[in-house]
């Protein structure tokens, strides 16, 4: 029966009935019923505290397929890898295309500082290279993400992936990092900044200093995009800038897009059907991931 529904939508589209969101209904369709064959597995550990977890999101069948891995925000303080608009607007989009979704917690502040936090994202990403094959992936395809604090962590590990080869971690395709204001921390944390700041990052230069992934920036860096809010007060575009620049001068390719969205937005909108996604997955293309 639903077969013949498509059909007939077919005929509407062909007719141009309110094409636009016809192909998006049959979209959310499709991904609908694909999000009922994912498989999860959950709370796969790998360090030896509870936060050091990860769940696996997989297709049907999956067979060398790409994997984006997911770093939750949260002040650096907060957050969690199961939280519906961290997971399920990307998990259903990409799964259903045939790519291995996984969302990872990391130890939170004040029980580590952000240094540690950056450890246990690269010793998640490596743990994810390790295991790629068992699960039905492709360890030369991954992507790895984060957004808000998450997109910090990722930045800072994929300035100078170098730093983590000792703790098991291997090249990776590239890396989208969602909205920080935080690539420069030494101009963060000399002008007008949000109160959070001080308890993450205290006061001394030389750590703003090394949490900074514009001052970390090496040439064994990744490909990056990234993703920033026009709309936001603290001007997160402005403080990318000089990251893009530097990266492009050391002859690193950092792309830049900015987006009408709300902090909020960047992480909740990613997956739906909007151009601000298909700018996502075009730089994912770009790398030889085909989504």
């Amino acid at each position: 029966m639903k077969y013949i529904g498509y059909l007939l939508i077919a005929v509407m589209i062909s007719s141009g009935a309110e094409a636009g969101v016809i192909r998006d209904w049959i979209t959310n369709r499709s991904h609908s019923e694909a999000s009922s064959q994912i498989k999860k597995l959950s709370d796969l550990s790998y360090g030896e505290d509870k936060k050091q977890s990860l769940d696996l999101y997989l297709p049907a069948n999956p067979k060398n397929a790409p994997i984006i891995v997911m770093v939750h925000g949260g002040a650096w303080k907060m957050g969690d890898k199961k939280s519906e608009n961290v997971v399920q607007n990307k998990m259903n989009r990409w799964v259903s295309k045939g790519a291995i979704f996984v969302s990872l917690n990391y130890r939170l502040v004040p029980k580590v500082d952000p240094q540690q936090q950056a450890e246990d994202v690269a010793t998640a990403l490596a743990y994810v290279e390790s295991h790629a094959v068992s699960w039905g992936g492709d360890a030369s395809k991954v992507i790895l993400m984060g957004h808000s604090a998450g997109a910090h962590l990722v930045s800072l590990i994929s300035a100078n992936p170098q730093k983590y080869v000792s703790l098991g971690l291997k090249p990776w395709l590239g890396t989208v990092s969602l909205d920080t204001a935080t690539m420069d921390l030494v101009q963060t944390m000399e002008r007008k900044h949000y109160d959070f700041y001080d308890d993450v990052f205290g006061r001394d230069k030389n750590v703003w200093m090394q949490d900074s992934p514009l001052y970390q920036l090496d040439r064994s860096a990744p490909p990056m995009l990234l993703v920033c809010s026009s709309v936001r007060d603290d001007k997160p575009c402005e403080a990318s800038k000089p990251f893009m620049a530097k990266g492009t001068n050391m002859g690193l390719r950092i792309e830049m897009s900015e987006q009408p969205l709300s902090h909020g937005e960047i992480n909740d909108e990613l997956g739906k059907p909007n151009g601000y996604t298909e700018r996502v997955e075009q730089f994912i293309r770009s790398l030889g991931v085909a989504l």
